[in-house]
């Protein structure tokens, strides 16, 4: 209902459409009122036909405004304001008594403001109340043996007013209270309904946005730990070719080396992809795999370690030698591969201390490499002032910073010598690493290609880049790369850390 009274029926219950004609939401109230006025009607029309014998009417006169009358509660739902009024305008034909009962617990029942039911409710009382005075008053002028004290009349008219219009009333807004009490809830219901809904779907939203932030990370992980070793393999079999017609024996030994690194990359993959089917079956069965990507690291941590022991360090300086004369570049001497730190913990993976050995590896496969590390300005000059150049440092086993940080600058390293064996052979590579105050900084800088340095062939799958960065940015870091005005290429990273304490 509307404040002026008109009904606002138009659907059912949770939301369906009405199935009754016109104004009515269900078949059942539209049976319901044309009883009522039918009901109605018949009693307006017989008391319309004695009110016109009274008053000296024709009887069809009485008949049409009772017929009329009474079938105004057709719409009782719709105008219940309507219905009240008539009901008071035939009051002085002293006809409509189901007209107004009904009228008024529709009007009390409705959305219709109270001070509007108020007045017609009031003004219903007086009306009855007027009406029955003077129908006891005439009735006692007819009979004279009956001689009632003088408050019966007004006692009799005010009982009348109230009987006919106080139950209408206070049933209806009840009945109107606990309509809207149950609208409330319904409202409520379909309001968590629509909740739990958009919750499970932005459940499925993040769930699918997990699933492919994880993938996007374990991919970036293998490309990470296996595409290092593997560009490292092609580097050697090509460097192979330039002592094969010299020493056959070297170079059958050379090749029983790259062997060994091929089946060790192949049981790095082994152990990777065996993460993997584990993370699925855990996800599968209910468990997290948000630590894939780190169990990843892990295994091509430990799997690097073992290489690195077994690796011969005189061999591969032969080996890295003659890739530098087939590149047509000057001899680094082959610096020998460190050893891995003893007691370096295997679940954390990659580390800073072991930037070292990968120095190391990427100079024995021919890539003349430095390694300079600072803490500070102070550090910076006194290294300088030594001039300490060709040596690779080894970085300060006792700085410890939290794993995914080292893990990501490992990482960076890592790529960006892959990218100098990929796409600048022959060239010379620098790396810094500086510990400042609440950040750990890094940059690998290489310098121009050499004229007549023949590549490895080694193919990109253009992901190195993007993958540094998404590195970087997602602890907070800063990422920049791009070419030098040498003609090298400088890939910098920032991130911000702090250091463990001991």
């Amino acid at each position: 209902m509307t404040a002026t009274g008109a009904s606002e029926e138009g659907v059912g219950a949770r939301g369906a459409p009405e199935s009754g004609p016109w104004w009515w939401a269900r078949r059942r109230s539209a049976v319901l009122d044309v009883f009522l006025a039918a009901a109605s009607a018949l009693e307006c029309v017989i008391e319309g036909t004695d009110f016109a014998g009274e008053a000296q009417l024709p009887a069809w006169v009485g008949l049409l405004l009772g017929l009329l009358a009474g079938s105004v509660l057709l719409v009782r739902r719709r105008w219940p304001v309507a219905v009240v009024l008539v009901s008071i305008a035939v009051m002085p034909a002293e006809m409509g008594g189901i007209l107004g009962v009904v009228g008024l617990y529709t009007l009390a029942a409705s959305d219709v403001p109270r001070r509007i039911t108020a007045l017609l409710a009031g003004m219903t009382v007086v009306g009855t109340l007027v009406t029955t005075y003077l129908n006891v008053q005439q009735e006692m002028a007819g009979q004279q043996e009956f001689r009632p004290p003088v408050w019966f009349a007004p006692a009799l008219s005010v009982a009348m007013g109230l009987l006919l219009t106080a139950p209408p009333v206070l049933w209806g807004l009840y009945i109107g209270a606990r309509r809207r009490l149950v609208e409330s809830l319904r409202e409520r219901a379909d309001g968590l309904e629509r909740e739990l809904s958009l919750l499970a779907d932005r459940a499925e939203e993040r769930a699918e946005w997990a699933r492919n932030e994880e993938r996007t990370r374990i991919a970036r992980e293998m490309h990470d730990v296996v595409a290092h070793r593997v560009s490292l393999m092609v580097v050697h079999a090509a460097a192979l070719q330039a002592v094969a017609l010299k020493d056959p024996e070297k170079a059958s030994r050379n090749a029983g080396l790259v062997g060994d690194m091929g089946r060790q990359a192949l049981t790095e993959l082994r152990e990777m992809l065996g993460v993997l089917r584990t993370a699925d079956g855990a996800a599968v069965r209910g468990a997290s795999a948000s630590g894939a990507s780190e169990r990843l690291a892990a295994v091509a941590f430990r799997a690097g370690a073992k290489a690195t022991e077994r690796e011969r360090p005189a061999e591969l300086s032969e080996v890295g030698a003659a890739a530098q004369s087939s590149s047509a570049g000057p001899s680094s001497g082959g610096a020998p591969v460190p050893e891995q730190r003893a007691g370096e913990p295997e679940a954390e993976g990659p580390c800073l201390a072991e930037l070292a050995d990968l120095v190391g590896q990427s100079r024995a496969a021919g890539m003349v490499v430095e390694l300079l590390v600072s803490d500070a300005a102070e550090a910076a000059e006194e290294a300088e002032a030594a001039e300490i150049d060709a040596e690779v440092p080894a970085v300060d086993a006792g700085r410890r910073y939290a794993a995914r940080v080292e893990r990501t600058v490992y990482r960076v390293v890592q790529e960006a010598l892959t990218n100098v064996h990929k796409h600048a052979p022959g060239a010379q590579a620098r790396v810094r690493l500086a510990h400042r105050d609440g950040e750990l900084a890094v940059q690998v800088e290489n310098g121009p290609v050499e004229s007549g340095a023949a590549g490895a062939g080694l193919p990109s799958g253009g992901n190195g880049l993007v993958g540094m960065r998404e590195r970087v940015t997602a602890l907070g870091g800063v990422f920049v790369s791009g070419p030098t005005e040498a003609g090298g290429f400088r890939v910098s990273a920032v991130l911000p850390a702090s250091r463990v304490a001991a």
